[in-house]
């Protein structure tokens, strides 16, 4: 008689495996749903905007107000359509086995400020890189996972800044580490959110004001991947006055 072996929760392996290419499966529809809609929002986004701008002739005061508030609606789908992709990622990550890679980090920094660009300038906001005066050493981390932890800190840095402000981001050698450094002149942290601000789904008060939409999974996943790179990840915060979130993580394994 065959016996199928059974986890701790008493699931066979085999029910396990399905559970878990179904929750694969799930994930990709998702991605790719959300890409696609995501997509056609943009698109309906900026043929409105040319509207508003009057790069399609005059507009009377109604239809300026009608297309302000298509443009508006449009704007906070297209917000949402985000928020799903970015948690759908990070669940995604997570899970994840964990492949260790040597990457050139100057240049992942550089590559997710670009794809930041056109919301950045959207949202009235400069982003400076201080890139450094020498060379630094390539560093071995999980590509796919870090460059989450870079999305999340900076697309936070732009959720959170205030219009015209500036965001810098910077890295450096920190004896036998590689340290990142994201800063912002935003809403700030408060003392009684401190913290509590990497738990599962917190999102502050001032966060919610904001930013109506979000999930607050963002920093918990960020905290996640930086740890189980052996790394470490801090902030400084004014409330009011802005935040500044470091990443270190060893320069090899």
């Amino acid at each position: 008689m065959l016996f199928r072996r059974k986890t701790k929760t008493g699931d066979s392996v085999e029910e396990v495996e399905k559970l878990k290419q179904l929750l694969n499966a799930k994930s990709e529809m998702v991605s790719i749903g959300a890409h696609q809609v995501r997509t056609s929002l943009s698109a309906i986004k900026w043929i409105i905007k040319m509207f508003l701008d009057g790069d399609l002739g005059k507009l009377t005061a109604e239809q300026e107000n009608l297309l302000r508030k298509a443009y508006d609606g449009n704007d906070k789908a297209i917000n949402l359509v985000s928020e799903i992709l970015l948690v759908n990622k990070s669940e995604e990550v997570v899970e994840k086995k964990y492949v260790f890679e040597k990457v050139n980090i100057v240049e992942m920094i550089e590559n997710t400020i670009f794809d930041f660009s056109g919301e950045s300038l959207w949202r009235g906001i400069e982003i400076i890189f201080l890139k450094p005066q020498t060379v630094l050493p390539e560093t071995k981390v999980d590509k796919e996972k870090i460059l989450v932890v870079l999305q999340n800190l900076i697309e936070n840095a732009i959720k959170y800044s205030k219009y015209h402000g500036k965001i810098f981001v910077s890295v450096k050698i920190e004896k036998e580490n590689i340290e990142i450094s994201v800063k912002d002149a935003g809403i700030g942290i408060s003392e009684d959110s401190k913290i509590k601000i990497f738990e599962k789904f917190y999102r502050t008060e001032n966060a919610q004001k904001k930013e109506a939409m979000g999930s607050g999974i963002g920093l918990y996943t960020t905290k996640d991947i930086v740890e189980k790179h052996r790394g470490k990840i801090w902030f400084e915060s004014k409330e009011n006055e802005g935040t500044t979130f470091f990443v270190s993580l060893p320069i090899s394994r």
